[in-house]
């Protein structure tokens, strides 16, 4: 029994988005809107507006994805938001 294409490219879409991970900000008391957003250019090579829509969203909203892709990719910018103080996970 063969697979339609229709089949074959769902599989495919559902074989790739199980390999993408999320590196989720979570909102905290104590760091800054700026120091939020300068991490973020730094770690997660956002631009400004991206950093800050990030930033806004974590406040308002709790948490938000602020990127995602490979764990390999992710581990280091996740370090790298950890090391300076911020609440962040990859799931």
């Amino acid at each position: 029994m063969t697979m339609s294409t229709k089949e074959e490219v769902l599989e495919e879409v559902k074989t790739t988005t199980q390999k993408e991970n999320e590196i989720v900000l979570y909102n905290d008391d104590y760091n800054t809107f700026d120091h939020v957003i300068e991490t973020l250019i730094y770690a997660c090579e956002h631009t400004p507006v991206q950093a800050e829509q990030c930033a806004i969203l974590v406040h308002y909203k709790g948490k938000c994805i602020v990127k995602t892709g490979s764990f390999d990719d992710l581990k280091p910018r996740c370090s790298k938001l950890l090391e300076e103080g911020l609440n962040a996970e990859i799931i």
